[in-house]
């Protein structure tokens, strides 16, 4: 469900200034509205979830599917926090644009892994510690945060930064929390064989490293 960035930019007025800088937001999708759009991603999600015939049996509760499925969904909720927080305070509209492109998606993503675990019989949060899942993942969780999280301190600075700041940190903290999605991603491709598990996850590294190259473009062009 990812909205390329070139073409979600069609919201955006005709005489925003080349860098994608300016003071004109009447192009900003307002909080109700993302909100709302949330949410039907969110029920798109879970009907998607729960529609998907059911060819093999199904993985238990602790199983590396469900691990990876609660952690993941753990984990794209922060990036939807982090992106909405750009959202409502970017002045760039290349900014404002791939925030919501990230937030959609993975909140999607959530809906979809949420309606599995459901299909499943399984509750959206498990007994185990963090990434227990993954093999040899001991030392990748610091403080109680999967590979890529943003500690409490970097999330309230977002939260109060504005401008060329803001930008800076978001781009950042979204490059690195990428980073560790992709990471959690491919190794579920290494240790299941479920057909959406594997599907998601692709979708995953997909569309991830895919945006970590607009970041690194944006980030290039904000820090000139």
């Amino acid at each position: 469900m990812t909205v390329s960035t070139d073409t979600a930019g069609a919201a955006a007025p005709a005489a925003a200034p080349a860098d994608g800088t300016g003071p004109d937001r009447s192009w900003r999708f307002g909080p109700a509205w993302l909100a709302a759009v949330l949410v039907f991603g969110l029920l798109v999600g879970a009907a998607g979830g729960i529609l998907v015939p059911r060819l093999y049996g199904t993985p238990g509760d602790d199983s590396v599917e469900a691990g990876f499925l609660r952690d993941m969904s753990t984990h794209h909720a922060q990036a939807v926090e982090m992106s909405m927080i750009a959202h409502a305070n970017s002045t760039d509209s290349r900014i404002v644009t791939l925030s919501a492109d990230i937030a959609l998606t993975q909140h999607g993503q959530i809906g979809t892994m949420q309606a599995w675990l459901r299909d499943w019989h399984l509750s959206p949060t498990g007994s185990q510690d963090p990434m227990a899942w993954m093999p040899g993942s001991e030392g990748s969780v610091q403080n109680g945060l999967m590979p890529g999280m943003a500690t409490s301190e970097q999330m309230e600075k977002l939260r109060n930064a504005t401008g060329t700041d803001l930008d800076i940190q978001f781009l950042t903290l979204m490059r690195q929390h990428h980073l560790g999605g992709i990471h959690m991603a491919q190794e579920i491709l290494n240790l299941s064989d479920n057909d959406d598990v594997t599907w998601i996850a692709e979708t995953m590294v997909s569309g991830q490293q895919g945006e970590l190259n607009l970041i690194d473009d944006l980030l290039k062009s904000i820090q000139k």
